[in-house]
């Protein structure tokens, strides 16, 4: 298939790092997703560590707004129990990424005379 049939370019499933993910819920706040490592044939792959994600929703002023985040667990129960620090770690960067994102546009400077024809003022940033 030429580059103009496919525009994705060659796909291929990276058979190394394979994972069968399994999902735990409380059906009210929490989920946390299981990824276990495994070879080719479906097998677990001991030799690598399994791993968890945190996932829950929250309501902001904007609406709902998605939370994933990485959970420092070698056990679901561990995972459980590390759940709640992980969201507010995860909320606690998302914070701090808007105050930047507000610093960054607040310090970009505005040449009067410079804008757009409807008047207004050029960003340099």
């Amino acid at each position: 298939m030429s580059e103009e049939t496919n525009p994705l370019g060659e796909i291929t499933v990276d058979q190394d790092n394979l994972y069968r993910e399994d999902t735990f819920t409380d059906l009210k706040v929490a989920s946390i997703r299981r990824l276990t490592p495994i070879r080719a044939d479906g097998s677990d792959d001991t030799s690598r560590p399994v791993m968890f994600v945190g996932e829950t929703t929250l309501m902001s002023q904007r609406g709902p707004l998605p939370i994933n985040c990485p959970i420092e667990a070698t056990t679901l129960e561990d995972a459980m129990n590390a759940f709640p620090q992980a969201v507010q770690a995860a909320v606690e960067r998302l914070m701090e990424e808007a105050r930047e994102m507000q610093r960054q546009e607040a310090s970009r400077i505005v040449v009067p005379g410079q804008g757009p024809p409807s008047g207004g003022g050029r960003i340099i940033g």
